[in-house]
């Protein structure tokens, strides 16, 4: 009686959810959903040669006026910085862009932002960011330029502070 008593317990406990999870789950939802948040690169999987862990601080800003990226860029480039550039990567802000969410995988969500301000002419050009969010707010990001290789990051969300 007692081992059944037992054997019951966990398996609600197996089966219920922790509400500390459901309460991170439901952050992550309501920053998905007021389209404010942050995307913190943990680690950067370029096209061309294997993934590089990430040492220092790399995220894209999500809010409903702006989008502002700071990533690294591992990979080949068609169209070059001027000679005498120091500062490459992936940084761009745009206020003009389309922000489209499908659901994800097991209640996460697919965000697709398209900068609308982008110039191909410019070797930073971005034309689109995929953004694979799980309900757990664990995340990827693809990066899709004009005048590089693509590239994907894999991180997690967090409150925009």
């Amino acid at each position: 009686m007692v081992l059944l008593a037992v054997a019951s317990g966990s398996l609600n406990l197996a089966y219920g959810q922790n509400p500390k999870k459901a309460a991170k789950q439901a952050a992550i939802k309501n920053m998905v959903d007021n389209t404010n948040f942050y995307f913190n690169a943990d680690y950067a999987l370029p096209q061309r040669g294997g993934s590089k862990l990430l040492t220092s601080t790399y995220d894209v800003k999500v809010t409903r006026d702006s989008i502002i990226a700071y990533l690294p860029y591992y990979g080949q480039a068609y169209l070059a910085p001027d000679p005498g550039t120091s500062e490459g990567g992936i940084k761009f802000t745009s206020t003009n862009f389309s922000y489209k969410v499908n659901p994800g995988k097991k209640g996460g969500w697919e965000i697709i932002i398209k900068p609308k301000d982008h110039d191909i002419t410019n070797w930073r050009d971005v034309q689109q960011m995929v953004m694979n969010i799980s309900a757990d707010g664990y995340a990827s990001l693809s990066v899709l330029s004009s005048n590089r290789d693509p590239i994907s990051f894999e991180g997690d969300i967090i409150a925009k502070e």
